[in-house]
Formats: C-alpha cells, sequence, structure tokens
C-alpha cells in the first residue's frame, strides 16, 4: 500500500492519530476513496465494530476540511469521497457506460497558475471530470 498521505496530513496538522481515524484512512486508501460515508461505515463495521457512524462523518469533515479528500455528487443520492493526493483529482467519465477513468498526472498546472495569478486567489485544490464517450462504448455505437 502506498504512503497514507492522509494520516499525514492530520498528523501535520497537529491532530490525534487515533485508532478510529487510522481504520478509516487506511480503509479509505485501501478503496481508493469513491465510497459514501454509509459504505465506508458498513466495511468498517466487519473489522472495528466499535467505530461509530458519527466518528466516521466527523472524521470524513476533518479530511475534507484539509483538503486531502472531497465529496463529490454524481447523479443524485449520497456523496462519494475521493481522494485528493497532491490537491488534484482527475477522472474521464463516460456518458453512456458510467464508466469512470482515473487520471493520475494532474494535467492543469500551467493553467492553475495562471487562474491563480489572474483572478489573485489561491488554489488550495482541484478536482476535473470529463464528460465523453469510452473506447468500449464507441466501438459498440460509434459517433458522427
Amino acid at each position: 500500500m502506498k504512503s497514507n498521505f492522509l494520516l499525514q496530513s492530520l498528523k501535520d496538522n497537529g491532530h490525534t492519530l487515533t485508532r478510529p481515524r487510522r481504520a478509516i484512512c487506511d480503509l479509505l486508501l485501501e478503496c481508493g476513496g469513491h465510497l459514501s460515508a454509509d459504505q465506508l461505515v458498513e466495511k468498517l463495521q466487519i473489522e472495528y465494530p466499535e467505530i461509530g457512524r458519527m466518528t466516521v462523518y466527523r472524521t470524513l469533515d476533518l479530511l475534507s476540511s484539509l483538503g486531502v479528500l472531497r465529496a463529490v455528487y454524481q447523479g443524485g443520492g449520497a456523496a462519494h469521497y475521493i481522494l485528493l493526493e497532491g490537491g488534484h483529482h482527475h477522472h474521464l467519465v463516460c456518458a453512456i457506460c458510467h464508466r469512470v477513468i482515473e487520471i493520475d498526472q494532474c494535467l492543469l498546472q500551467d493553467a492553475t497558475e495562471q487562474i491563480s495569478r489572474q483572478y489573485r486567489f489561491q488554489i488550495l485544490g482541484h478536482l476535473l471530470e470529463i464528460l465523453g464517450v469510452c473506447e468500449q462504448c464507441q466501438a459498440k455505437t460509434p459517433l458522427n
């Protein structure tokens, strides 16, 4: 498993690394984010039945306030939380099959620097979703 940047962020910002916080952060990393709070609670209950729903919600809120996690709403229902390692997260989303393709590298570094200068805005992070049609769906339904 890669380094737990979530725990490091908590530690760097003076927060206690409690057993529940460690378990929540480890599970978020293990799953790559993309979990709702309820899904996270359900998975945690298997190994950590003592961790309550409110602890999960408070930890998600704390991680979000630190800029390492972000709630996203994709098509209704509960928010799903995504990891913002390095302050960014990028997706390609297929409009037909709804497949989500993760883009690992940041393609917006120059753009965010320009926006920051032009608008005198300190950018803490960003989330990019590009809607399109994946290769498999294009093969099934050629677009004109």
